[in-house]
């Protein structure tokens, strides 16, 4: 058991596991690139089109692989080498940022240019995600799970704070073109990380399988991880308010360019700004979440998280003013990842370890396949249609009555 001086710094795991401080601090480093990246792709699609829907449409084609083949890559992480997966996917985001980089600079950027390399990077995605997410516990065992968690929240949104900050300043000085070389580059970072790692070696259970008995086998293994984790149970029950939290509650972070430009009618470094609030509440959730939270009830976290996040989105959708936005946005931030992470960290102890690598396939299906396919798409084309705050507020009214029905159905979740 730990002692409470212990419990209550939020940087322990890093100090006593060594892999998992190599993996935190170079994900952490790709994570300032990726927002950079995320950033200026948005922008990038607003000025080309100047359309909230085909915005909404580039950040859609990038999640379809994960909607399509999250629960098949799921099934291939439970019966692979993990480490050696996040290899080859960081690898290959390298290369397509590069790519992005090089015909944004050329001057032959265009939305087809733009779906495409958003189509590459969510294919890799599809596998990089449960990998890297079932890959945590490999690093820090079962006790240190939930700080571990938290931790990775607080790099994932100290980088939403550096990044989009950061990018505005180079799209000011430099170019657009410029944040995609930069992300390129970081992926340097995370990749070196990787390798200095020292983890026992796998051998994948697939190794002697041809490939139709590997896409036989996926499937029978997929069908059998969806089937368990969708049963009646408080895993279901926690399944089905991420879904709806991600479908409806999500988008408004693909909405943001527009949110920034038609609303509040800012440029590009005031759109990174409006990002970096977020990161900002992100942040301070996480290292709180990383220390002392770790004695809380998850269960009332979870309840006021869970309500917390679409009742301020809703109103949010309302406001016109920048300083109210960026006030607003850092509490949104906040309830965002102490929701996910307390989510994250029940599904991952309820679940076994040879269904560990399915669950964060099917946590990626929803909270990034279908809340940018569905929710994102969808939220594009309202936005077109009413508005982007008719759009925001709408999507997080549902969220909110959703949220409010399954605490009142199921009352143990407030337990957990």
């Amino acid at each position: 058991m730990h002692s409470p001086s212990r419990s209550l710094n939020p940087f322990r795991v890093l100090q006593t596991h060594r892999n998992f401080r190599l993996f935190w601090l170079g994900q952490t480093l790709s994570l300032v690139g990726t927002w950079m990246q995320v950033m200026a792709q948005g922008w990038l699609a607003l000025e080309l089109s100047n359309s909230a829907l085909v915005v909404g449409l580039v950040a859609s084609v990038g999640a379809l692989p994960i909607l399509l083949f999250s629960l098949h890559a799921g099934a291939m992480v439970d019966r692979s080498d993990r480490l050696r997966l996040v290899k080859i996917t960081q690898a290959v985001f390298l290369l397509e940022a590069a790519t992005l980089w090089v015909v944004t600079w050329s001057g032959h950027a265009t939305i087809p240019v733009l779906l495409l390399l958003s189509l590459i990077g969510g294919t890799c995605a599809a596998i990089e995600i449960p990998a890297r997410q079932s890959l945590i516990i490999q690093l820090v065992g079962r006790d240190d799970l939930a700080p571990a968690i938290a931790l990775n929240s607080s790099g994932f949104n100290l980088a939403r704070i550096i990044g989009p900050a950061l990018g505005g300043l180079i799209i000011h000085a430099l170019g657009l073109a410029w944040c995609f070389g930069v992300n390129a580059l970081s992926y340097l970072a995370v990749l070196a990380g990787l390798f200095m790692m020292r983890l026992p070696s796998v051998v994948p259970a697939s190794r002697n399988m041809t490939v139709p008995q590997m896409m036989r086998e996926s499937m029978t293994s997929a069908m059998a991880g969806v089937r368990y984790l969708t049963q009646p149970g408080t895993v279901r029950d926690l399944l089905g308010l991420v879904t709806v939290g991600a479908v409806f509650g999500g988008p408004f972070i693909t909405l943001m360019p527009v949110m920034a430009r038609d609303q509040l009618g800012l440029g590009a470094d005031g759109y990174g700004g409006l990002l970096a609030s977020v990161g900002v509440g992100g942040l301070i959730a996480a290292l709180v979440l990383a220390g002392p939270a770790t004695h809380w009830r998850k269960g009332r976290v979870l309840v006021i998280s869970s309500i917390g996040f679409p009742l301020l989105l809703l109103i949010f959708s309302f406001v016109t003013n920048v300083n109210a936005a960026n006030i607003l946005l850092l509490f949104i931030g906040c309830a965002m990842i102490v929701f996910n992470a307390v989510t994250n960290h029940a599904l991952q102890l309820l679940v076994p370890d040879e269904y560990r690598g399915r669950l964060m396939a099917l946590y990626s299906f929803v909270v990034v396949g279908l809340s940018q396919v569905a929710g994102a798409l969808v939220a594009g084309a309202i936005a077109r249609l009413t508005g982007v705050g008719w759009a925001i507020g709408g999507a997080a009214t549902i969220t909110l009555g959703y949220v409010l029905w399954t605490l009142r159905r199921a009352p143990e979740l407030s337990e957990l």
